[in-house]
């Protein structure tokens, strides 16, 4: 861990996630390559994607209530003729980057600035693109104390129900609910080695092996790759990346970003508000729908009468040898009395 922190193995790790074996030869060690893959250091952020795609871009600071989180970058962009507002959560390069923007996992402040230029986006007819690349929530007694879960089910809420279109990309890992805070969208899109998930795999390892060591058998079994989400039908459009990943070529992979953002956005611009808040709802009730079945119910057995506790008392030979003879008052499948214990 604190090799990664420092920066230090990186060229080793490059070698060894650039290209993921087939799911056919080791599908667990293959779905931890993509894990690995979505955190490597140097895939795009959002900035980077957004100096590389926009033709403009103003990044617009604080929440006007506590401060500036810096793991949160919100601003207006344009695109050729389409303007549009950008939300995304910002990992740093380095070890110093990193710290300044808390290792891109947003305050409470963060998620309220990008409810605040969300709002913006509402009144002034601008569509939204997200991009999600989080870990999870910053998890400190700070975050708790400044309402991080009020934060974040206040910016699902708003985006749920806000009349204009959204474009969320998921391009590196999206965790927990500090990812769904900035990611309910009209369509989702992920990077081919992006993943996508409740939480993470050492937190779901921790939780049901007791160690994080079974990480990668959690990883597979919670489908949380591009392409098992995209079968599970939480992700729409699945971008495949450059090379051997979007970390070794910034430049391809956003503009076949721009391209997919410019007609998303020129679609959804064609769909009526009230259709797209309704579709957008639909869209989310439906995930995680199941099946229910009913069974014919089972018949009660029959009640136990007087006439039968008194021949269970005047009958000890109906009884097998070595089974003791129910008490007064009780049938043979009732437990004993306690003075009788």
């Amino acid at each position: 861990m604190v090799d990664r922190l420092l920066g230090r193995g990186r060229d080793a790790e490059h070698r060894t996630a650039a290209a993921p074996p087939s799911d056919a030869a080791d599908p667990k060690r293959a779905v931890w390559s993509r894990v690995q893959l979505a955190r490597n250091q140097r895939r795009p952020r959002t900035l980077e994607f957004v100096a590389a795609m926009a033709d403009e871009f103003v990044e617009l600071h604080g929440d006007r209530a506590f401060g500036d989180d810096a793991a949160m970058v919100v601003g207006l962009a344009r695109i050729e003729d389409r303007r549009f507002v950008v939300v995304g959560q910002q990992k740093g390069a380095d070890t110093n980057e990193n710290i300044r923007r808390n290792f891109g996992m947003p305050h409470p402040e963060g998620y309220r600035k990008a409810i605040r230029v969300m709002e913006l986006a509402e009144r002034f007819r601008l569509p939204i693109v997200t991009f999600v690349d989080v870990p999870g929530a910053h998890p400190g007694p700070e975050s708790e104390e400044r309402g991080i879960a009020e934060a974040i089910a206040r910016s699902i809420g708003l985006m749920s129900r806000i009349r204009t279109p959204i474009v969320a990309i998921i391009t590196g890992e999206g965790g927990s609910g500090g990812a769904i805070a900035i990611a309910v969208g009209d369509v989702v899109i992920a990077l081919e080695n992006a993943v996508y998930s409740v939480i993470s795999p050492e937190g779901c390892a921790a939780i049901l092996w007791r160690t994080a060591d079974e990480a990668p058998t959690a990883a597979l079994a919670m489908k949380m790759t591009a392409a098992d989400q995209l079968a599970l039908g939480v992700v729409d459009l699945v971008v495949p990346e450059p090379g051997d990943g979007a970390h070794t070529d910034h430049a391809e992979t956003a503009r076949r970003l721009r391209a997919i953002i410019i007609e998303q956005l020129d679609r959804l611009s064609a769909i009526s508000l009230e259709s797209l808040v309704e579709a957008r709802y639909r869209r989310y009730r439906s995930l995680g729908a199941y099946t229910e079945t009913t069974e014919a119910p089972v018949a009660a057995p029959p009640s136990r009468g007087l006439a039968d506790r008194v021949r269970d008392l005047l009958d000890p030979g109906r009884w097998p040898a070595g089974v003791q003879v129910p008490g007064p008052g009780r049938g043979r499948d009732e437990p004993p009395a306690r003075e009788e214990v």
